[in-house]
């Protein structure tokens, strides 16, 4: 009875304790890089076929980022304190606890996926004002987001879910759903702006449809596959039932993050707010900006995904050493990388640009805002990476204090004096002073973390290689 209760591990679960960390690393940043390219292609698709509208609809769906931004912080926050809490209990080697967990993924979407689609769809035009859209394109906003609204609550499942499938240390399936989705999201463009086919013209409000009808197709398999015991849980109808203690437990550790996001929104807003005042090709400057860091990143949200379960493993499984040395190999490999992209970036920026709409006015002024946004973008990639190994350390109030620092401290201050004095350029500047700004704290911070558990003693602890016995709780107070 009592292997029943706590089970053993999956051999891909066990590997996080146990693989090359190298390999290791590799292994699980592969599949999420490729869901990150993926998504990054439905990126480009539309940023690409609505440039050959205008750029009047590429300044529209720029607009809407924060809103998105909302809603993806909602389920990432959601899943990160989900994949923490899995994770550990993993460590633990109690299995049964992991589906009590992963079966909140079921009402949390339904609540919050309720939420946002009211806001989105019946109070459009104000949430479009609120996002800070300039009245000439006001209209294609409120249009576009009509039709997103309807696939918010395929995005929350999908981001959820993933971290799910990451906590038990598989990043392949995921990766399916996700390029599954993102592809049909490409295909689906053209057609459905423009009207190609049987299909008819719908110009922006198009991308908003494909966009939802790709996440349905993502959260449909995520769906099948989680709930038809295909995967390392074994989910049963008990699971999928709030449990308040254990969404207390996943929002310990969500909710900082989620914060952290939200904060990120209400900053981006300003941010956007201050960009239209240079009017909209200035806006969609910024989009295009956005949709080329975007493939920049690609790594690093690969490697933070990896790191995360690695993390959370080897906290509860008491592998110290291994631990940081995950820590130091992931932050090592997203600095070369982003430190060679950016190089790319600063010496093609006119050709890349062009892709999307290659206005001569456009590029006058995306060209070196593109330039000056990537300038300190070798350092972003490690700054997350200290911030993701707080999160799977379970100090969520860290994390959100050190990402608080580089938005409150660096970005926020540097919007609101820069372009008095600079004009745009110091919109563009605040990008990466707030990025040097970040990764020094976020790197002191984390030293001072290490240097703390090597005075502590705790790396003298003997590492957990038994299951859990039944009799230990499952509120474990160590969590917090």
């Amino acid at each position: 009875m009592e292997t029943e209760k706590t089970g053993e591990l999956s051999e891909t679960t066990a590997r996080l304790g146990t693989e090359r960390l190298s390999k290791l690393l590799f292994r699980l940043s592969a599949p999420s890089m490729a869901s990150m390219a993926a998504m990054s292609l439905y990126l480009l698709a539309d940023t690409f076929w609505l440039g050959q509208l205008s750029y009047q609809a590429i300044a529209a769906i720029t607009i809407t980022v924060p809103f998105y931004i909302v809603v993806y912080a909602t389920g990432y926050g959601s899943g990160i304190g989900v994949n923490a809490l899995a994770s550990r209990r993993f460590g633990e080697r109690n299995v049964e606890a992991t589906n009590q967990v992963a079966g909140q993924v079921f009402p949390l979407t339904a609540i919050f996926g309720v939420a946002f689609m009211i806001v989105g769809l019946f109070f459009t035009r104000q949430l479009a004002a609120l996002l800070g859209a300039p009245p000439h394109v006001i209209d294609l906003t409120v249009e576009y987001l009509v039709f997103f609204s309807w696939g918010v609550p395929f995005i929350l499942f999908r981001v959820m879910t993933r971290n799910v499938f990451h906590a038990a240390g598989d990043v392949v399936k995921p990766m399916i759903f996700t390029v599954s989705g993102c592809v049909l999201n490409a295909v689906l463009d053209p057609f459905l702006i423009f009207g190609w086919g049987p299909f008819p013209e719908m110009g922006i409000g198009g991308a908003g449809l494909a966009t939802s009808i790709s996440g349905g197709l993502a959260t449909a398999l995520s769906c099948y596959y989680l709930l038809r015991s295909r995967s390392v849980y074994r989910l049963k109808l008990h699971h999928l039932k709030p449990n308040l203690t254990i969404i207390a437990q996943i929002y310990r550790v969500g909710l900082p993050s989620m914060l952290m996001d939200l904060t990120e929104a209400v900053i981006f807003t300003i941010f956007i707010r201050i960009v239209a005042g240079f009017g909209s090709v200035a806006l969609a400057a910024l989009g295009i900006a956005m949709c080329v860091a975007e493939l920049a990143f690609i790594p690093v949200v690969g490697v933070a995904h990896a790191l995360l379960p690695i993390v959370g493993f080897c906290l509860g499984a008491r592998l110290w050493e291994r631990l940081w040395a995950a820590v130091r190999q992931g932050s090592l490999i997203v600095a070369a990388v982003l430190g060679v992209a950016t190089v790319f970036l600063a010496i093609f920026a006119p050709q890349v640009i062009a892709i999307f709409n290659d206005t001569p006015e456009l590029l006058a002024i995306a060209v070196p805002g593109l330039r000056m946004f990537i300038s300190a973008l070798i350092l972003v990639g490690p700054a997350i990476m200290f911030i993701i190994t707080f999160q799977g350390l379970s100090k969520g109030w860290t994390a959100i204090a050190l990402s608080l620092a580089r938005q409150l401290l660096f970005l926020l201050p540097a919007l609101l004096i820069l372009p008095r004095f600079m004009g745009l350029n110091g919109v563009w500047v605040s990008i990466p002073i707030s990025d040097v700004g970040g990764a020094i704290v976020a790197g002191f911070w984390l030293y001072r973390e290490y240097r703390l558990q090597k005075r502590r003693g705790i790396w003298g602890e003997a590492p957990v290689t038994e299951p859990v016995p039944q009799s230990v709780p499952e509120d474990h107070s160590a969590l917090g």
